[in-house]
């Protein structure tokens, strides 16, 4: 019993702490946010932050873990409503870009998250995305919507050129205008793969 109240509130400190640090971070940006106003704001000591996250950057990892699968949710969640799996892959792709336009996402995951913690193809979250899009490249093959192609070379272009158009708008002095640009190149870059209709 005392295990499972002690897990309860190990996760319940992780829950506050993040919740806190994806504060700051989206407000002030990773290095202006303060280790002890962030402990503060939960209500809890730098001690729980070293014990849960080992520094800061871990912390930042813990977030960018959050807001990263908030993303794919909302993507798939376009995939989903479109009328063809084809459409949906496609939607999927611009969804995730149009992401960039979010305040927090661009400054946590597009600016901040890559200068702290390096290339965002190299995240945890990136890998699963790929085999998700290489999985559905793999069954529009089949459907033959999609030339015979090595899906997971596919995967990766497509994902990379998603994520470099996201990258693009969250830098970009006027955002919204990257944006149309990058979602229309994007569109032309995949139709590519589609098999021609003869």
């Amino acid at each position: 019993m005392a295990t499972g109240r002690r897990a309860k509130m190990m996760e319940e400190t992780r829950a506050k702490l993040i919740r806190a640090a994806r504060k700051a971070f989206a407000e002030k940006g990773y290095a202006a946010a303060s280790m002890d106003e962030l402990t503060a704001e939960a209500g809890l000591t730098r001690g729980a932050l070293y014990h849960n996250f080992g520094d800061k950057k871990g912390l930042l990892r813990a977030v960018i873990d959050e807001i990263d699968a908030e993303m794919a949710e909302g993507a798939r969640a376009a995939r989903d409503r479109a009328e063809t799996p084809w459409q949906g892959f496609i939607e999927e792709g611009v969804a995730y870009i149009e992401m960039a336009l979010e305040p927090e996402i661009q400054r946590i995951m597009l600016l901040d998250g890559p200068a702290v913690l390096g290339d965002p193809a190299q995240w945890p979250g990136q890998n699963a995305c790929l085999r998700t899009t290489t999985a559905t490249i793999q069954a529009l093959i089949e459907e033959r919507t999609v030339r015979p192609v090595d899906a997971e070379a596919a995967a990766r272009l497509v994902n990379g050129a998603a994520l470099n158009a996201a990258l693009w708008v969250a830098a970009s002095d006027d955002p919204r205008a990257v944006l149309v640009k990058a979602i229309e190149a994007f569109r032309f870059l995949a139709s590519g793969l589609l098999r021609e209709r003869g």
